[in-house]
């Protein structure tokens, strides 16, 4: 008996994570959930600015919810910003501290330290050759050497991706 309440156990946490993992990476539910959002993800970026130089950004399904992210890198410092997708307020910066998130931040700030150009000035030139779309990523990187920010955009359910030079 005991096993079967644990195996029912394991079930049921498994089939209540799925949902949420599955909105993560769902252009519809990020769709559906990105009407409530009355900021964009260059002004995400300009509200997260004071925490640091912002070097990536996302709209996200968290815990079912939208959430706007930023993260910022001040000197060797790395923060995870929280913008109010609705005002554009900061909601909270915590220090980046786990393993994978750190990875991340280091790459995308090396790959900004060589960039001329913000990630924001590249979300507008992304969307100027897409008209009718919305940015809801922007994440650089080296791309043959050369600094570049993948950003994705969304119009209604449709995603794309489109790379955008930094330098």
């Amino acid at each position: 008996m005991g096993k079967t309440l644990s195996l029912l156990g394991i079930g049921l946490a498994f089939l209540l994570a799925v949902p949420v993992a599955a909105a993560e990476g769902d252009p519809a539910a990020l769709a559906a959930k990105l009407k409530e959002a009355k900021v964009s993800l260059q002004q995400g970026f300009s509200a997260s600015a004071k925490s640091g130089k912002p070097i990536s950004g996302k709209f996200e399904v968290e815990d079912g919810k939208l959430q706007l992210s930023v993260y910022t890198a001040k000197g060797d410092a790395f923060s995870e910003v929280i913008v109010d997708h609705k005002t554009g307020k900061v909601v909270k910066a915590e220090p980046i501290t786990s393993s994978d998130d750190l990875t991340a931040a280091k790459a995308q700030n090396d790959a900004m330290a060589k960039a001329n150009t913000s990630l924001s000035a590249a979300v507008s030139r992304a969307l100027k050759g897409n008209k009718g779309y919305r940015a809801v990523s922007a994440t650089p990187s080296m791309k043959d050497g050369h600094p570049t920010a993948d950003v994705t955009l969304l119009k209604g359910t449709e995603s794309k991706t489109v790379s955008e030079a930094l330098d």
